[in-house]
């Protein structure tokens, strides 16, 4: 893993060893994916400024997100199908995430169990909940992330109905694969992971069969998840949501300021400025170009997280400089799952703290928790 230098580089290394259909699924954006590309694209358009004959010893990248110690102000975000970019996928990912001193977020749609994550694990990691029709499955999702001692309940906001991605349709995604001619050669042509698949049992949903009603297998399972996502959620849902949980509350999908404001009055503890990484509203501004207004709307009320984009240490700089008190990385981490499990995982965060530190400091800041918006270059 060592010679991976960026997270391009692991995402090639993860291209060439996972299945095409899963790769994809983690690779896409909708419809035309315009929004996936401007996330990555509206983070280049930043420029920094250099400072020079600055002292740069002893820097840190300490910090906290959500009020949790964190090694840099960087969490692994909740993604769908995490276990199928390599087998056990969301335990190494906690298991990286928890020894590099950040948070890593379980999706409900996890191939991995909240169980079986707490079970590998050692410090609380944190949950991220979809509101279903069934709400008596959502009492109990909830009940069973308090019982694994989760940190925060990360609320997804914008997945009331699902934005189409061109790819997974043409693939034919499901989990596990489907035995048509084209699943079997995507899987035959990447040994290494059908081999290391078959050594685990976690290859479905695990916060779904089995725990709701009456899905106990992959054919009930399809025919649950088609009908559950639930249109109707609103922000009497948050204010029931946050009085079940008791806990550390954080909204993640905001995008414009005034649902922040709305988001803000809910008392939560924090919200993620982003566009679902650009699988749901193509169209939509990038999440780097929405933080700012938000910062401005919300940021002296409730604490401002972004997601979406980052693919370096430099895009978690200037997001801070923007006035995130974090970045949340799914791709990155995913690539690096991809690429080679938690050893690659770590080399993601390795890369980006590296990349990170090297950059604050030529901008003359020592400190990340004194970096702000005089870090931006903004000269013609």
């Amino acid at each position: 893993m060592e010679t991976a230098l960026t997270i391009a580089d692991l995402k090639e290394r993860a291209r060439r060893r996972v299945p095409k259909m899963f790769f994809d699924y983690a690779d896409s954006g909708a419809w035309t994916e315009s929004t996936y590309r401007a996330n990555e694209a509206d983070f280049a358009r930043i420029r920094l400024r250099q400072r020079v004959l600055v002292d740069m010893t002893d820097r840190s990248l300490a910090s906290e997100m959500a009020g949790q110690p964190v090694a840099m102000p960087l969490a692994l975000s909740p993604t769908g199908l995490t276990g199928m970019q390599h087998a056990d996928g969301e335990i190494l990912a906690a298991q990286a995430a928890e020894a590099f001193g950040v948070p890593f977020c379980l999706s409900t749609m996890s191939v991995c169990s909240i169980e079986s994550v707490a079970a590998a694990t050692t410090k609380p990691f944190w949950f991220q909940l979809y509101v279903m029709r069934d709400r008596d499955f959502i009492e109990r999702l909830i009940d069973r992330a308090k019982a694994a001692k989760c940190g925060a309940l990360v609320l997804t906001l914008d997945l009331q109905i699902l934005g189409q991605r061109h790819k997974d349709v043409r693939n034919g995604l499901s989990t596990p694969p489907k035995f048509t001619p084209k699943h079997i050669w995507q899987v035959a042509t990447r040994p290494a992971w059908a081999f290391e698949m078959l050594g685990t049992k976690n290859r479905t949903f695990g916060n779904i069969v089995g725990h709701a009603r009456n899905v106990g297998d992959i054919s009930s399972l399809s025919a649950w998840t088609a009908e559950q996502f639930d249109p109707r959620l609103s922000w009497a849902d948050v204010a029931w949501i946050k009085e079940k949980w008791g806990g550390k509350l954080i909204l993640k999908g905001i995008l414009d300021p005034e649902d922040a404001r709305m988001a803000a009055d809910t008392g939560a503890d924090a919200i993620i400025v982003s566009n679902h990484g650009g699988r749901q509203l193509d169209g939509a501004r990038s999440s780097i170009s929405a933080l700012p207004a938000i910062v401005e709307a919300v940021g002296d009320r409730i604490e401002v997280h972004m997601d979406g984009g980052v693919r370096s240490g430099q895009d978690v700089l200037k997001a801070v400089a923007l006035g995130a008190k974090g970045a949340w990385i799914g791709r990155p981490f995913l690539y690096g799952l991809g690429a080679g499990g938690r050893a690659g995982v770590t080399r993601a965060l390795e890369i980006i703290r590296h990349e990170l530190d090297v950059s604050m400091a030529l901008c003359g800041r020592r400190d990340i928790r004194t970096v702000d918006a005089d870090i931006i270059d903004r000269a013609p």
